[in-house]
C-alpha cells in the first residue's frame, strides 16, 4: 500500500498530444488576444464583453461539460490546462470559467436531466454565465452553518437571506444557492440545507454592492440579496435537506481549478523573474549572476513544477473516477495557492522597485495569488480535508 493510495499506478498523470495541442491553441489565443490587454481589465475592473465572446467562439466555456449538454468534453485535466494559460495572463479570466462550473457540476453532479439541459446547454454554449451563491456573513468555508432560508409554499420554495463574496453574481444569468430548509440534526450538523437554482430574473433577488477586494480585477465578487424568491420545487438540485453534500462535492471538484489558476500565476511571475534577471544589471553584473537571485530563481522554479505535477495529478486522479482525488484536490489547491504567493513575492523582490509599480504588471499577481488562498475553502480547510479524508480511507474513522 502507497498510502494512502492502493497502488504506484495512482500516481500518474495521463496526458497526451491532444492535451498538448490544446494547450498551445490556449497559448496562442491568449498572447494574442488577452497579455495585450490586462491593463484595461486591471483599469475598469471588467472584462470586455469582446473577449468573453471570442472566448465563446473558441469553445472555452464548453470545456469540462460533456457533449451531450453541449459542452467540449476534455475533463477536469483538459479545463485545468485551459484555466492555468488563461490565468498566466489575466488570472480574473481563471474566475469567469470557474464561476461557470461551480453552477454545472452540482448540476451535472445531482440534477436531473431537464435541468441539465435547460441550464447547463447554454452555459456551455457560452450563450448564459452561471454564478455560484454559498458564502454569507457569517460562514463560507463552514457550509453547515449557512442561514438563509427556503420555505415550502405548495408547488414552489420561498428564499430569503444574504449571500457575499458571489464571484460572477452581476452577470450571470442563473445561479445556484444554498439554503436551509430543515432545521439541523443534533447528530448531523450539515442536516437541513438545500440547493436550488435561482434564476435572475426572479421577483425579489437583487444583487447588492460589489466588494472591492484586493485583486482578481475584472471579476470581483457581489453581495446577492434573496428577499423571499419564489423557486420552482423542479429547480430544487439533489434530495432536499441534503444540499451539503452537493456543496463540499462540488468543491472537491471544482478546488482543482484554483489549483490551475495558481499554477498559472506562478508560472508567469517566474517567466518574468527570469527575463528581469537575465536583462538588469547591478554592481557590474547581471542579476543572474548573483548567488542570491540563482538561488531565488531556482526555488522558485521548484515550487512551479511540484505545484503543476500536483495539480495535474489530481486532475488525473478525477477524470479517473477515482475516490482518492479527493486528498488530492486538496493537496494540489493548498500547495499551488502558497507556492503561487511565495512566487509572486519573490519575483516582486526580483525587480526591485520595478516590481511595485503597477505598470510592470507584477504586483497584481501577488494579490491575485492571495485570494486563491482563501477562496473555494481556505487553506485550513484544505489541511482538514486531508487529514479527515487519510483517516477515514486508511482506518474507516471519522474525526
Amino acid at each position: 500500500m502507497v498510502f494512502p493510495f492502493a497502488s504506484v499506478t495512482d500516481f500518474n498523470i495521463n496526458l497526451t498530444e491532444e492535451h498538448e495541442l490544446f494547450r498551445k491553441s490556449v497559448r496562442e489565443f491568449v498572447e494574442n488576444k488577452v497579455m495585450p490587454r490586462w491593463q484595461e481589465i486591471e483599469r475598469t475592473n471588467r472584462i470586455p464583453q469582446d473577449l468573453l465572446d471570442e472566448m465563446r467562439e473558441q469553445g472555452f466555456f464548453g470545456v469540462g461539460i460533456p457533449e451531450e449538454y453541449g459542452g467540449q468534453g476534455g475533463g477536469q485535466l483538459m479545463t485545468a490546462i485551459m484555466i492555468e494559460e488563461l490565468s498566466r495572463a489575466v488570472p480574473a479570466l481563471g474566475v469567469t470559467i470557474g464561476v461557470n462550473h461551480l453552477f454545472a457540476v452540482p448540476i451535472l453532479l445531482f440534477g436531473t436531466e431537464e435541468q441539465k439541459k435547460r441550464y447547463v446547454t447554454p452555459i456551455a454554449q457560452g450563450k448564459a454565465r452561471g454564478a455560484h451563491a454559498n458564502t454569507e456573513p457569517g460562514g463560507g468555508s463552514d457550509v453547515a452553518g449557512i442561514q438563509t432560508r427556503a420555505k415550502k409554499v405548495n408547488d414552489h420554495y420561498v428564499i430569503t437571506g444574504r449571500k457575499v463574496f458571489i464571484s460572477g453574481a452581476a452577470d450571470a444569468d442563473y445561479l445556484v444557492v444554498s439554503a436551509r430548509t430543515s432545521p439541523p440534526r443534533e447528530d448531523k450538523r450539515w442536516w437541513g440545507i438545500s440547493v436550488f437554482i435561482v434564476e435572475k430574473d426572479y421577483p425579489g433577488l437583487k444583487i447588492g454592492q460589489q466588494f472591492k477586494v484586493m485583486g482578481m480585477r475584472g471579476e470581483q465578487p457581489y453581495e446577492v440579496i434573496l428577499d423571499e424568491v419564489k423557486v420552482p420545487a423542479e429547480n430544487l438540485v439533489g434530495p432536499e435537506n441534503e444540499g451539503f453534500k452537493v456543496i463540499v462535492t462540488t468543491y472537491d471538484h471544482t478546488r482543482i481549478g484554483i489549483a490551475a489558476q495558481a499554477v498559472g500565476i506562478a508560472q508567469a511571475t517566474f517567466e518574468k523573474a527570469l527575463n528581469y534577471a537575465l536583462q538588469r544589471e547591478t554592481f557590474g553584473q547581471r542579476l543572474i549572476q548573483h548567488q542570491m537571485i540563482i538561488q531565488k530563481l531556482a526555488d522558485m522554479y521548484m515550487k512551479l513544477e511540484a505545484a503543476r505535477l500536483l495539480t495535474y495529478w489530481a486532475a488525473s486522479l478525477a477524470d479517473q473516477g477515482k475516490r482518492e482525488f479527493i486528498v488530492a484536490a486538496s493537496l494540489a489547491k493548498a500547495f499551488a495557492t502558497e507556492a503561487a504567493e511565495w512566487i509572486a513575492r519573490q519575483a516582486i523582490q526580483i525587480h526591485g522597485g520595478y516590481g511595485v509599480d503597477v505598470e510592470t504588471g507584477v504586483e497584481r499577481y501577488l494579490r491575485d495569488a492571495i485570494i486563491t488562498t482563501i477562496y473555494e475553502g481556505t487553506n485550513e480547510i484544505q489541511r482538514l480535508t486531508i487529514v479527515r479524508q487519510l483517516v477515514r480511507q486508511a482506518f474507516g474513522l471519522k474525526i
